[in-house]
């Protein structure tokens, strides 16, 4: 359990530039942004990567079950990931979408973690998607405080047919094969 809080901490650090924007800009003259960047993205996939290993040993030392989740919960979280996969989609896709919602991404993060709190009863998945939970809204909370969403000039109903189908797609993946190839979790069959 100590690897997850240590990824999720160190994930989260990776991020904190959403909360702290004047000191990222203080350090944009200094690194240069390309540098500033690799950084944050190499904190950051070190923090996926204690999250993965974490959780992984989690599961193998066996779930700390807090509650059953109904099966209703389960079917919700299902059907909740579809709008999760195409938000995600639209965070790339400069539509109607991602103009009329300011921050897909953060939007997708809150969608996909709502729906594995709703199917996941015990205390790795609470603490891991409760984090990313409260991480999200807290993101957007930040952002709507400095007045920030995402502008798109001329959004494109090709961008968003774009961002459905491609959400889709991958929501149909993940259900039937990469979540189970991902997480040794199968979701159906």
């Amino acid at each position: 359990m100590l690897k997850l809080i240590a990824g999720l901490v160190l994930f989260y650090l990776s991020h904190a530039s959403v909360f702290a924007r004047a000191q990222r800009e203080r350090l944009r003259p200094r690194l240069g942004d390309g540098l500033r960047r690799g950084l944050v993205s190499l904190l950051a996939l070190a923090g996926v990567a204690l999250i993965v290993w974490g959780f992984a040993d989690y599961r193998a030392g066996g779930y700390v079950q807090l509650w059953d989740p109904p099966v209703w919960a389960r079917h919700l979280a299902f059907l909740l990931m579809l709008p999760a996969f195409i938000m995600l989609a639209a965070a790339f896709a400069p539509g109607h979408i991602k103009a009329r919602l300011g921050h897909p991404m953060l939007a997708a993060v809150k969608t996909w973690a709502l729906a594995h709190l709703l199917a996941n009863g015990d205390l790795g998945s609470i603490i891991l998607f409760g984090s990313f939970l409260a991480w999200g809204v807290a993101a957007r909370v930040a952002a709507r405080r400095r007045g920030e969403r995402a502008v798109v000039p001329a959004p494109s109903w090709r961008a968003d047919a774009i961002a459905v189908i491609a959400g889709a797609v991958a929501w149909w993946l993940t259900l039937t094969w990469l979540h189970a190839w991902l997480t040794g979790v199968p979701l159906v069959g």
